[in-house]
């Protein structure tokens, strides 16, 4: 996929995650999503683009494309 960025912010609201938005803003910033962190999308799922799998920090993470939403990524500049 290739798409490359660093967080610029969270924004969670009301969403259909089925969990309160401070819930899912406390389990995004433990896994690593936090503002200035660089992320990098390395792969979609093939039905409905879920979930989706990123790198942040130095890890993988799966979400669903809800969650996802939740991060605001300002796209880093091609080399």
């Amino acid at each position: 996929m290739g798409f490359r960025g660093w967080i610029h912010a969270l924004s969670v609201g009301s969403d259909s995650t089925g969990l309160p938005g401070a819930e899912l803003e406390r389990r995004l910033i433990e896994l690593g999503f936090v503002e200035g962190a660089r992320v990098e999308l390395l792969h979609e799922g093939l039905f409905g683009g879920d979930p989706i799998a990123v790198r942040v920090a130095q890890a993988t993470i799966a979400l669903r494309r809800q969650e996802a939403m939740s991060i605001m990524v300002n796209e880093e500049a091609p080399a």
